[in-house]
């Protein structure tokens, strides 16, 4: 298969080069994608890589990450490429470990693999602290939002991806910041796309990174509550209607009678003085509880449902 490597280019000069030489004779294409660098990293690229299979591409604006890789992507899809790997310039992400990344692809057992700093237990000793917490908290919203339950470190950006698969994903829609390795996890969920994790230990070094959480923080609140609705609409809704969809609808009126009733005489209690009734507490707890527990059946049987057509794709490709 023809391999490529898209590598964003932002404030990276001094490591990029680095990266380039250790991409080894299996790749047949890099795109060094200059997303209007201040560095002018793509001239220096240019001026200083004499590798044939090169090919730097300038943004007139920039667009983030996001929109360097699919700048990216739609080159491997223009040139027929098989595979296009995402790999960092700055020096975090191994190019010795791409053959992990696409030889579950050459075998045509998955559509897109990607990096997994937490599978190994001593490389999570290595991370920095807060980068463990917030991974760990954006992994648990990322599984909600997208359906794979089964990954983890969801903003891990060394990932690999059939061409294939790239051609029937709406890469125009797909958001172009920070929040693009999660967004593109919830498009490939739209297209049924099978995924793997590939264990990968990851370089922490004197790399200043452009991300602010502060700056960051709301964009992918709102992001992921958007696409866990749409997952949510086109799973239980448009596409299917089982016994999960009865599940999630009646747990979520429970819920809420349950809440706004407690929460309404527990208010009139409080203005008169009163103590509500053990039938007006009853009538109250016992929404919630049912509630609760139907939601989480339905969370159980989303979790179950993913792994089981993760496991039926991987058979069939088998």
């Amino acid at each position: 298969m023809k391999i490529s490597v898209v590598i964003p280019s932002y404030k990276v000069k001094s490591k990029i080069l680095g990266v380039l030489e250790k991409i080894g004779p299996e790749v047949h294409r890099i795109y060094v994608i200059d997303d209007k660098c201040p560095e002018n990293s793509g001239d220096f690229v240019k001026q200083n890589c004499q590798d044939p299979r090169v090919k730097v591409i300038y943004h007139d604006k920039n667009q983030g990450v996001g929109g360097a890789v699919i700048t990216g992507y739609k080159m491997a899809i223009e040139e027929k490429m098989d595979i296009a790997v995402k790999i960092d310039g700055d020096g975090q992400m191994n190019p010795e470990l791409l053959h992990a990344f696409t030889a579950p692809i050459e075998a045509r057992l998955y559509d897109y693999t990607k990096g997994n700093r937490f599978y190994r237990i001593d490389d999570v000793k290595q991370m920095p602290l807060m980068r463990l917490l917030g991974n760990t908290g954006l992994s648990f919203i990322t599984k909600a939002s997208t359906g794979y339950w089964q990954l983890f470190d969801p903003t891990n950006g060394y990932t690999a991806i059939s061409v294939e698969c790239l051609k029937n994903m709406e890469l125009d829609k797909t958001s172009k910041r920070y929040f693009f390795e999660s967004d593109l996890l919830f498009r490939l969920n739209i297209i049924g796309a099978n995924i793997k994790d590939i264990p990968m230990t990851a370089v922490y070094e004197d790399e200043q990174s452009n991300l602010r959480i502060s700056k960051i923080f709301f964009p992918f609140i709102k992001g992921h509550a958007k696409n866990f609705s749409k997952r949510i609409l086109y799973d239980y809704f448009l596409r299917d209607f089982s016994l999960a969809t009865i599940t999630l609808v009646f747990g979520l009126l429970f819920l809420v009678f349950g809440v706004g009733f407690g929460s309404y005489h527990w208010y009139r209690a409080l203005q008169d003085h009163t103590t509500a009734t053990s039938g007006t507490v009853m009538l109250a707890a016992l929404p919630v509880i049912i509630g609760t527990q139907l939601l989480l059946s339905f969370i159980n049987y989303d979790i179950s449902k993913s792994r089981s057509l993760q496991r039926a794709t991987f058979e069939i490709k088998g």
